[in-house]
C-alpha cells in the first residue's frame, strides 16, 4: 500500500509542446510500485491548454476544480467540477480553461513500460 498527499509531490516535467500554462503531478505511478496505471493531476492557468493531440491509449479524468472544455474535431464539451471524461485511444483531444481560475483534475492513464 501507499499513501500521501499532493501537496507533498513535485510538478513533473511535461516534454509535449503545444502546451500553454500546464503543470502535471504524478501521483501514483512507477515509483510509487502501481502495478497497471499512473494517475496524475492537471492544472490548467486560465486561457491555459493541453497540447491538440492523439495517443494509442485512453484517459480517465475527473474535474476537481474551474471550468473549461475538452475540444475534439472542431467541437468542445464543457466540463467543470464533478465532470468526468474518457478520451479514447486514438481519440483527438484538447483540455482548456475557460474560466478566470485554475482547472484542475485527475487523469488516469495506462502504465507505460519503459
Amino acid at each position: 500500500m501507499y499513501v500521501d498527499k499532493d501537496s507533498r509531490v513535485a510538478n513533473a516535467e511535461i516534454g509535449e509542446q503545444g502546451l500553454s500554462g500546464v503543470t502535471m503531478k504524478v501521483l501514483i505511478g512507477h515509483d510509487q510500485g502501481a502495478p497497471n496505471f499512473v494517475m496524475r493531476i492537471f492544472e490548467i492557468a486560465p486561457k491555459g491548454h493541453t497540447a491538440y493531440h492523439t495517443h494509442p491509449w485512453e484517459h480517465e479524468v475527473y474535474v476537481i476544480e474551474g471550468n473549461g472544455a475538452v475540444k475534439q474535431k472542431g467541437k468542445e464539451y464543457m466540463i467543470e467540477k464533478g465532470s468526468f471524461v474518457l478520451v479514447k485511444p486514438d481519440e483527438e483531444h484538447q483540455f482548456i480553461n475557460k474560466g478566470d481560475s485554475p482547472l484542475k483534475f485527475i487523469c488516469v492513464v495506462p502504465k507505460m513500460e519503459t
